[in-house]
């Protein structure tokens, strides 16, 4: 085990622009010739560079994760689950550093990121009990004295692949159950937030993670993710990212016979009904529409609200997403954050401009704030019809879509009619109502009069185009084994 970690390492956006963050290889930060630039969302300058990993360090980081498997698929489960709570620990006494760099890298408002480094320990120790409830079962024999049962085994060494909206939770919620499994990992973050994911593996190797058992590589993704997907050492690919992105990485996993986990993209309808508190429930989705600036998954985008209330919950959501402070996400004051990168703020341009020539109205924002920095004003658009790119488009940030409906017959057909089904939502008093929605939206997951549906002892995954598989809760864990059957006759 090696720890030979640099004294910033919690924060290593402290130091000037001229810091490098290295790839983690068998258990060393590893430098090599070629970097990239990392930039600050809310001011665009350069806060450090990245090593772009070579063929050599690919070979490398499978090589050394086929070498510790061998050994830490034999280590006992109760020594894996305390190296992982370790590291929860190690986690939480850096919370306010890593929370910064987080900020520094990703754009969200400070307070989130302390939540997300928080969720990330709590990940870590979660597994590290859920470790301890790996268990086979028997079965009763068909013949006298024979016996038949089921002896869990890892399934081999796991690419993860994270992108940079949660850098560290996301990256948590693919680490922690593959090492309580007994897999050995190879992590490849975003390259635009890697401190957050290097972060992680430090952790873990203060915590006393053998050597090899998980890298952090970085670079040029397409590469990146080629050579390990089509490695003989890959046994398993963990994919959180775009539909289209995630449609290509299991084509090209399917060719090599991997099973992948897939959590892919999303565009959550809300259904407001005429029983639910307009004000209350205004009040709740502008906090939710505005979390990470949007950059959700599971965020809600396209609401639709039964007549009555229409006009009330529109003119109090609109006050509330005016009302939302937005600015650099160091800043105290600060509801919201930046956008992580220049490609989401003319995305949403993009978008709005279209929405707008179809018929939309803005009735707040739409367009971006200040000529520094990836922030965009919190945006509700009113009768946007079907044929607008973003009724279709997941806009992945601050732009909330308010459409009426009569029945729910009809706020089921428009809910239903895209072939992406992450989450959903509903206001209502109305328990009969709540069940036939959550019966009735074809999603993976669904929040009545909440958005929260990511708790780390629930599975987590979509339907549809949102891709297929589990993370978190036991399902999560289960992603990572194989059920060896053994027969004695």
């Amino acid at each position: 085990m090696t720890t030979n970690l640099p004294d910033n390492w919690a924060d290593p956006y402290s130091c000037d622009h001229s810091t490098t963050l290295a790839l983690r290889i068998n258990g060393s930060q590893v430098f090599g010739p070629k970097t990239y630039e990392i930039a600050n969302p809310a001011t665009e300058k350069t806060i450090a560079t990245g090593t772009i990993a070579s063929e050599a360090n690919l070979q490398s980081a499978l090589q050394s994760s086929a070498t510790a498997y061998a050994t830490w698929r034999q280590t006992p489960v109760q020594k894996r689950a305390a190296i992982l709570a370790r590291a929860a620990a190690v986690i939480r006494e850096y919370a306010d550093a890593l929370a910064l760099t987080m900020t520094l890298e990703q754009g969200k408002p400070i307070a989130q990121s302390k939540i997300e480094i928080m969720a990330s320990a709590e990940t870590f120790d979660w597994y590290a009990a859920e470790a301890l409830r790996i268990n086979g079962r028997a079965m009763p024999s068909r013949t006298a004295g024979g016996r038949q049962s089921t002896h869990p085994e890892p399934i081999g060494p796991v690419a993860a692949l994270t992108p940079w909206n949660f850098p560290a939770l996301l990256a948590a919620r693919k680490i922690a159950p593959a090492l309580a499994a007994g897999c050995t990992c190879i992590l490849k973050p975003s390259e635009e937030t890697p401190a957050s994911a290097i972060a992680l593996a430090d952790a873990l190797a203060i915590a006393g993670l053998p050597d090899g058992v998980l890298n952090v590589v970085f670079g040029i993704p397409a590469q990146i993710s080629e050579t390990l997907i089509a490695s003989p050492v890959i046994r398993k690919v963990s994919f959180t990212g775009s539909i289209p992105v995630g449609r290509h990485l299991a084509e090209f996993a399917g060719r090599h016979l991997k099973p992948c986990t897939l959590e892919l993209g999303g565009h959550a309808p809300v259904l407001v009904m005429d029983d639910a508190d307009p004000v209350k429930a205004a009040a709740i989705s502008a906090i939710g529409k505005t979390r990470n600036s949007g950059q959700v998954c599971t965020s809600p985008t396209r609401f639709f609200v039964q007549d009555r209330v229409h006009d009330a919950f529109l003119s109090n959501f609109t006050r509330a997403m005016a009302a939302i402070a937005v600015g650099d996400g160091t800043a105290a004051d600060a509801d919201m954050g930046p956008l992580a990168n220049a490609r989401r703020t003319e995305a949403l341009e993009a978008l709005v401009t279209d929405a707008v020539s179809k018929g939309a109205k803005i009735e707040t924002g739409g367009k971006r704030v200040g000529n520094i920095g990836y922030f965009f004003a919190p945006t509700v658009l009113s009768n946007v019809p079907d044929d607008a790119r973003i009724m279709n488009e997941e806009p992945f940030g601050p732009i909330a879509i308010v459409n009426r409906f009569s029945k729910l017959d009809e706020a089921f057909a428009r809910a239903n009619r895209v072939e992406i089904g992450l989450a959903g939502y509903a206001f209502t008093d109305n328990h009969p109502r709540a069940v036939e929605i959550s019966e009735g939206l074809e999603v993976g997951m669904v929040g009545i009069n909440s958005f929260t549906v990511s708790q780390i002892e629930a599975p987590f995954g979509g339907v549809k185009d949102s891709g297929f598989g589990y993370e978190g809760g036991a399902e999560g864990l289960d992603g990572y084994l194989h059920q060896k059957y053994v027969h004695h006759a």
